[in-house]
């Protein structure tokens, strides 16, 4: 492993000695140049030495009582340093610190105390991710399929565009977040592990090990299946980001049925995906539920992300689907046809709808594949998070 140079950013005199010893501690890396102060400007002077530096690494300090400058600093530094990685040190019990370093541009989130470990183990993570991402081009796509409310079809959907986007462009995993996963069902598979026994297993995940965690689908698709009783302990959110790091770094599309969980954990994995898809029907249940579900998500700037698929979509005389968008809050993406009776019995014998060739209702779940995937070719998706567990 190449040396890596670093440079730390932080503003209390203490934590910077304190960074510069672990950061030459590793012997993977050295301190290159430290920064007392947070850079304002790309016409900052602090900004000019640190680029002068030329780091691999950006370690920037993020303090309790000045968390909004430590966020325009990775910000600044990430636009002016596209080339250099930046960690963010700080509390991991702060959720929407995390995600708003992750949003400014940080790779890794360190917690503090930090210690000589965390950051090895930080500049493995992030050497071996580049040589995958030199190798296999750019980190995968994450799509999150919510509920409106409960019964919409929220699994239905997440199972068959999985499918479908493992027949057009395979390396897709579908992850069960449902608070009682019934993905596992839909496809007639009994899994031999869940979501959390790889959340157990953090600690020593790697690529061999999250694989071993996976159920294959005949179709190539691989299942992490939900929890089969209620769980007792749920993930904590740094263990939530570092499985989903790794998920993205080992597969081109990453489907999460997250079913009609609403809490902290799935509003966090809602704010790490590409886009986030509300499923609901045109009654006006769902659509009173859709926006109160699109509210909450919303509230940690999910909403750009969000899009309306309607289920068992039917023409209703005087309804059109732009007031299904008003009334939802939401901007209508794609329907899924009325097809009631095909899709129960297709669950019940746990042969999804998708592998039905030639139906419409394949059509549609390919059709959707395509509208989600259609600019990856053309357009260069930004790398995220790197992030370090407790």
């Amino acid at each position: 492993m190449a040396e890596l140079s670093v440079v730390i950013v932080a503003t209390d005199s203490e934590q910077r000695t304190v960074l510069q010893v672990l950061v030459d501690g590793t012997s993977v890396a050295r301190t290159v140049h430290t920064c007392a102060t947070f850079p304002l400007a790309a016409s900052d002077p602090a900004t000019r030495r640190v680029q002068a530096a030329v780091p691999d690494v950006l370690l920037v300090d993020i303090p309790s009582d000045n968390v909004t400058a430590a966020m325009r600093a990775i910000d600044l530094l990430h636009q002016e340093l596209p080339a250099s990685a930046v960690f963010a040190i700080g509390n991991l019990n702060q959720p929407q610190v995390i995600v708003s370093a992750m949003r400014a541009g940080a790779r890794e989130f360190i917690e503090r105390p930090t210690t000589t470990t965390d950051l090895l183990e930080a500049f493995v993570r992030l050497t071996t991710a580049q040589r995958r991402v030199q190798k296999e081009g750019l980190r995968g796509k994450v799509f999150f399929v919510v509920n409106a409310k409960g019964g919409s079809g929220a699994t239905t959907v997440a199972v068959n565009l999985a499918l479908a986007l493992q027949s057009a462009h395979g390396q897709t995993a579908l992850l069960d977040l449902a608070p009682l996963g019934h993905a596992a069902l839909h496809l007639n598979l009994k899994p031999l592990f869940t979501l959390a026994d790889a959340t157990r297993n953090l600690h020593r995940m790697d690529s061999s090990l999250l694989e071993s965690f996976m159920t294959r689908h005949s179709g190539g698709l691989q299942l992490l299946a939900g929890t089969n009783a209620p769980a007792v302990i749920e993930p904590s959110t740094a263990e939530f980001v570092r499985l989903f790091d790794m998920l993205a770094t080992h597969y081109r599309y990453v489907v999460v049925d997250n079913s009609s969980r609403l809490d902290a954990a799935s509003r966090l994995v809602a704010n790490l995906s590409e886009c986030v898809l509300l499923v609901a029907c045109t009654d006006v249940a769902s659509l009173w539920s859709a926006a109160r579900v699109q509210q909450y998500l919303g509230e940690t700037g999910n909403r750009e992300r969000l899009r309306l698929v309607l289920n068992r979509f039917r023409k209703v005389p005087g309804f059109s689907e732009a007031e299904a968008e008003n009334a939802a809050g939401v901007k209508l993406l794609w329907r899924v046809p009325n097809q009631y009776f095909a899709i129960s019995s297709a669950i019940d014998r746990g042969s999804p709808v998708t592998e039905q060739s030639h139906t419409e209702i394949a059509r549609c779940f390919s059709g959707l594949a395509n509208e989600l995937t259609r600019n990856d070719l053309d357009v260069k998706r930004a790398a995220w998070s790197l992030f370090k567990t407790v």
